[in-house]
């Protein structure tokens, strides 16, 4: 019972901590009162576990919204910006945060070409990004239970086409697993387990 060894974390073709980046737009008030696609309190809970994992395993984060600098909108959610800590938000007025020069050169200044990428809505502030990123040949890897759209069609139709385009969906649990790798890896197991028991993957069973 012997793990074999630390293959390139750098060039593995699966996540790793060391070529991956998560990229997060729009959690704010008005965008997740807007979701129709499946419940929000859950919503957020995902998010908030996809967005515990990156810094778990501290991986780039690029985080973005819009219109606050307007005044139409409120800012990232308190509960992830918690989490987050005092990594720079990047606030835009593009519906495509990547037609936001600030938020694309931060994406390329992390140096990581796998993008794990969360973004409400999924049918515009999600596929847009997501197209344009798969474009100039980045990877793209949509957590499909963290993100959400208006109606549950438009969530659907819009993962299909990101997909049909080469992203490569993924959900919060396949995150934490494929950055995690091994329980052997001990400095990260015991809060890989509590950010499932948060999720409530783990039930009580004794």
């Amino acid at each position: 019972m012997s793990s074999l060894p630390i293959r390139n974390a750098e060039k593995d073709h699966l996540l790793s901590p060391q070529n991956a980046a998560l990229i997060i737009i729009d959690y704010q008030p008005t965008q997740v009162n807007s979701i129709n696609s499946m419940d929000r309190k859950q919503l957020i809970e995902n998010i908030v576990i996809t967005a515990q994992a990156a810094m778990t395993y501290h991986l780039p984060v690029v985080l973005s919204t819009v219109n606050v600098k307007t005044g139409l909108n409120k800012d990232t959610l308190p509960i992830l910006r918690e989490i987050l800590g005092n990594i720079h938000s990047y606030d835009r007025t593009s519906i495509n945060a990547w037609e936001d020069k600030e938020f694309y050169e931060a994406v390329k200044s992390t140096g990581r070409k796998k993008l794990i990428m969360t973004a409400l809505w999924t049918e515009a502030c999600l596929t847009f990004p997501a197209l344009d990123a798969l474009k100039e040949g980045f990877e793209v890897y949509p957590v499909v239970d963290a993100v959400g759209g208006t109606s549950l069609v438009a969530h659907e139709a819009a993962l299909r086409r990101v997909e049909q385009a080469g992203a490569q969906l993924t959900t919060n649990v396949q995150v934490l697993c494929e950055l995690q790798r091994d329980w052997n890896r001990k400095e990260t197991a015991s809060e890989m387990v509590r950010i499932f028991k948060m999720g409530g993957v783990f039930l009580k069973l004794d």
